[in-house]
């Protein structure tokens, strides 16, 4: 049984991960932290866990995502893995920094590997599949476990909403077309676990969402 824990960080309310199961194994998704408290809330309640974080995924390279990979290599010695199309796609984090008017200085950490659609991540007992659905970035993915009914999917789809199309590489017609076709085919009680916000369900998404 895969235990998830949310925190919100950061000036945006995002929404980072940590995924455990009864093996104490873990694999920390999207680590937006950014201020000492913050850091501070994740690595306590690692500790007082006696959680052994594995693997650090990220469902897309948006600054507001990965303010905390400085943070995650330091502490626990694991660099980022993420979709290649956003290595390639995305401007470093002290240029998306300068664009949305934030403090210089943000430091970048190498992705260490390329995430691709169709991937089962493996920690203790579990596993995550690795979904693609671009459009909110051009390598958007989304982390699926069909046994415990549940999806991680970034920014791509919000309860009630999708995620923007107006940053690098972003295009509303191939994000509908990926929720569509890879999200809403999931079963309808599947829980979604946005990047920011409240929970919703895919059946709540296909009655309920505007832009589907």
């Amino acid at each position: 049984m895969i235990s998830i824990k949310a925190f919100e960080v950061n000036y945006f309310s995002e929404n980072t991960y940590l995924l455990y199961d009864e093996t104490k194994e873990a694999v920390l998704i999207d680590c937006g932290c950014i201020r000492r408290n913050e850091e501070k809330e994740i690595s306590d309640f690692v500790a007082q866990n006696g959680l052994t974080i594995k693997r650090y995924l990220c469902t897309h390279l948006h600054l507001d995502h990965i303010f905390g990979n400085i943070f995650v290599y330091k502490t626990y010695g694991l660099k980022p893995e993420a979709h290649k199309a956003d290595v390639e796609g995305l401007p470093s984090s002290e240029e998306q920094a300068k664009q949305f008017g934030l403090p210089a200085g943000i430091q970048d950490v190498p992705v260490e590997k390329y995430l691709v659609g169709g991937e089962i991540i493996k920690f203790g007992k579990s596993e995550l599949q690795v979904i693609t659905v671009p459009g909110h970035s051009p390598g958007s993915v989304c982390f699926y476990n069909s046994k415990n009914g549940f999806v991680i999917v970034g920014d791509a789809l919000f309860s009630g909403s999708i995620g923007r199309t107006d940053l690098w590489g972003g295009n509303q017609d191939v994000l509908i077309a990926a929720i569509k076709n890879k999200l809403l085919t999931l079963p309808d009680e599947t829980v979604v676990y946005p990047g920011h916000g409240t929970e919703t369900t895919i059946i709540n998404e296909k009655l309920n969402n505007p832009y589907l």
